[in-house]
């Protein structure tokens, strides 16, 4: 099985043309939560196919954790990728961190409603099901990320009930909202679906509907004084290919028009 799997690796990547790197590396890549879970998928592909090692951190797009990806930069850390929320990446493109003709668009990332597994499953199929959804829940949670964020600042004032929920809702910072739905600490968590899926002990419910709906676009870049710039151009092409559309679809996210 595993010589099958690297066989289709390597046609898979010689098909983009990306296998002729003469020397493998190790490529330090940093990326985000919302798209980790296909980058899990995709990673060890790439790695196969052309005998480079990936040498992954985790970290959010932004916020005040030293793990956010803008402050590992800015201390100097070093990385050959960055994946991350798009307008995060843009302003390290601003900054001078970032190469801009590096930057490659991922995916678009939805955000959508888990709760405890065996739980009942509320309906959020229109804004009306939502809004009822969140006025009836004890306790209501959200990441300290992009999708956090719509939701805290911009989501309850859409719905008119702002007020009604600053008492029963809270920001999880850093841990997968998931988790501390399914230890029953909060009765809904909302988070992009690709961080949502991967949570044991959760039922996912649906996307929240899209007439209030806040997409997010991932996206890439290789970091200015980039040790190993040549592989991590690939890596980002394969990341974007046609080819890795079916493994990213699989994690919760939705393909880029191109």
């Amino acid at each position: 099985m595993k010589k099958q799997f690297g066989f289709a690796a390597i046609a898979l990547v010689a098909s983009l043309g990306l296998s002729g790197i003469a020397q493998a590396e190790e490529i330090r890549v940093i990326t985000s939560g919302g798209f980790t879970a296909a980058y899990k998928i995709l990673g060890p592909k790439f790695a196969a196919a052309t005998g480079n090692t990936l040498d992954t951190a985790l970290g959010p797009s932004m916020g005040k954790a030293p793990e956010a990806i803008p402050n590992r930069l800015a201390r100097g850390e070093q990385a050959d990728v960055v994946i991350m929320v798009g307008y995060a990446l843009d302003d390290l493109i601003k900054q001078g961190k970032v190469d801009p003709a590096s930057r490659v668009e991922l995916a678009d990332s939805r955000i959508g409603l888990v709760v405890r597994e065996g739980a009942p499953k509320p309906d959020i199929s229109n804004v009306e099901g939502l809004k009822k959804t969140l006025l009836e829940a004890k306790s209501v949670a959200y990441s300290d990320s992009a999708s956090g964020v719509y939701i805290e600042q911009q989501l309850f004032k859409r719905l008119g009930i702002e007020d009604q929920l600053k008492r029963k809702s809270t920001m999880v910072p850093k841990i997968p909202v998931g988790s501390v739905v399914a230890t029953g600490d909060y009765q809904l968590g909302f988070q992009q679906v690709s961080e949502l899926l991967p949570v044991p002990g959760v039922s996912f419910v649906a996307k929240i509907p899209e007439s209030v709906q806040s997409v997010t676009r991932f996206a890439a870049g290789i970091p200015v004084g980039a040790q190993h710039p040549a592989e991590a151009k690939a890596l980002l092409e394969y990341l974007a290919s046609t080819q890795a559309q079916p493994d990213v679809k699989a994690t919760g996210l939705d393909s880029v028009s191109r």
